[in-house]
């Protein structure tokens, strides 16, 4: 896709939330079942300030993409770890 550069940014940002939703959504899911349905809401919705401020940075221009990404990436991160650490231990 090519033209205006606000679109691409924009579209981007789309395409970018869709790319990470098989990651984030299977992870939030299971760690809701294996640790806290509280805590994995509470983790989820730290993912969504992530992509709220990846939106408004990216938004302005492509270098400010950076604290939300990274917002967004820790609890992914997070809920992963949390969800395959628990599965691990109900298997031992």
């Amino acid at each position: 896709m090519s033209g205006h550069p606000d679109f691409e940014r924009v579209f981007r940002i789309q395409m970018n939330t869709l790319e990470w939703m098989p990651i984030f959504l299977p992870s939030l899911w299971l760690f809701a079942i294996y640790i806290s349905d509280a805590v994995a809401a509470a983790i989820g919705t730290v993912w969504i300030i992530g992509r709220i401020v990846y939106l408004i940075g990216y938004s302005r221009a492509a270098a400010k993409r950076g604290p939300g990404f990274f917002i967004q990436g820790i609890a992914a991160v997070a809920l992963w770890a949390g969800a395959l650490s628990a599965a691990v231990l109900r298997l031992v």
